[in-house]
């Protein structure tokens, strides 16, 4: 197979998803165009060459339905032969994007785009809906509890305290301030504008850098009463008999921010970039799927872990630099313990926590970000992973050249 490179990447801000948010009067799409348009402003690209652009969105529906790829495509101008792809798997969609990109580029492709775009703000989760959490036939037999429960889950069957989880909180917000501070971001991050070429953002909206354990232990648990009155710690209990009862410490501070965002990944053969002009930075090495069990749900970024790397021949000890989406703190403590990993080499610029989540865009986000902290440090490898609602993993290695 063709070996796929990564060429560029670019991101929005992350913008609170709130009605009173940055971005909230921009739509998806407008956050979509702004992001592939500045990909091909600042690498001069003849869009006539792309094969595809394929975008994660998690809720595709109303303004942002309808295939937002595409119409982000003809919104920016490129080339009206280029096609257009939305694919949805949760919180993953933006690396799988990236990924079916690759495997364009594999089996032929000269260069692709992949990426995601999420308006939390103006769509809200699960705003697409969904059998898993309504129907019955399905919801029963896979033990059917929301995400917060699930990582409460993890928490009390792993032993993770309040204490753990806020203080990786803490650190999540420490992190991303610094990296803002230094400059880390400078070349990913592209400011969006109005009509008018007046600036709307330019910076992560969501950051919190006061924050401290005491501020944190006056939160109260986001899923106890969920868990309480709704039965869903009931239904966790009944899969995990084991536990006595669930211990909630999640709450909004060591949980991932609702944010609107955009990426964009170029990807491509190294002839289709060389024609284009364009330097490869790294390359795939491996990529990986997997389904874990659906009730505890958050725990497929170790397993598929172990997946990708096993297809790429490499052990965890190969890897330079990890990058574990903060969908809660549990889950990336859950994932270092698992992989025996040190903080001190994932998630070294914060994560979601501190800057937020935009569902169908994350993945994309953090794969730019970890090859820019890899070529900053003169890393060799990294590897990008996500857990999945309804109990999945994704995970992806790059190379940097």
């Amino acid at each position: 197979m063709t070996t796929c490179y990564i060429f560029d990447h670019l991101r929005t801000p992350r913008g609170r998803g709130k009605p009173d948010g940055a971005l909230h009067e921009v739509t998806a799409l407008e956050l979509a165009t702004q992001t592939l348009a500045a990909l091909q402003s600042r690498n001069q690209l003849d869009t006539a060459g792309l094969d595809d652009v394929i975008f994660g969105c998690v809720d595709p529906v109303g303004e942002a339905g309808g295939d937002i790829a595409r119409a982000a495509v003809l919104n920016a101008g490129y080339d009206e032969r280029v096609p257009g792809m939305q694919i949805n798997r949760f919180c993953a969609s933006g690396l799988d994007a990236v990924n079916f990109a690759a495997m364009k580029v594999m089996t032929g492709a000269g260069l692709a785009i992949g990426g995601g775009v999420e308006s939390m703000s103006r769509l809200g989760i699960g705003a697409s809906g969904g059998a898993w959490p309504m129907d019955p036939n399905i919801a029963l037999k896979s033990y059917f509890v929301p995400q917060g429960i699930s990582a409460d889950l993890i928490a009390t069957k792993y032993g993770f305290s309040r204490d753990d989880v806020d203080a990786y909180a803490v650190e999540s917000q420490r992190r991303a301030d610094k990296a803002w501070q230094d400059g880390r971001f400078a070349d990913a991050v592209l400011t969006i504008k109005d009509i008018n070429d007046l600036t709307i953002l330019d910076h992560d909206e969501h950051m919190r850098p006061g924050t401290d354990m005491q501020s944190l232990a006056a939160l109260n648990p986001s899923f106890a009463q969920m868990g309480d009155f709704a039965g869903f710690d009931a239904v966790a209990i009944q899969r995990y008999p084991e536990l006595e009862r669930l211990e909630h410490v999640h709450h909004a501070g060591n949980s991932s921010g609702v944010v609107d965002g955009a990426a964009a990944v170029l990807l491509g053969s190294r002839e289709a970039g060389e024609a284009a002009g364009l330097r490869p930075r790294a390359r795939i090495r491996a990529f990986a799927n997997i389904g874990t069990e659906p009730c505890i749900m958050l725990t497929g970024p170790a397993d598929v872990s172990r997946k990708a790397l096993a297809k790429a021949g490499m052990e965890m000890g190969d890897i330079d630099l990890v990058e574990i989406n903060e969908a809660f703190a549990a889950v990336v403590l859950h994932a270092m313990a698992e992989l025996g990993l040190d903080h001190d080499r994932v998630n070294v610029n914060g994560g979601a926590i501190a800057m937020g989540h935009p569902l169908g865009a994350t993945g994309a986000m953090i794969l730019g970000t970890l090859l820019d902290e890899m070529e900053r440090r003169g890393a060799g490898t990294g590897l990008a992973t996500l857990c999945i609602g309804a109990g999945m993993g994704t995970a992806t290695i790059i190379e940097r050249l």
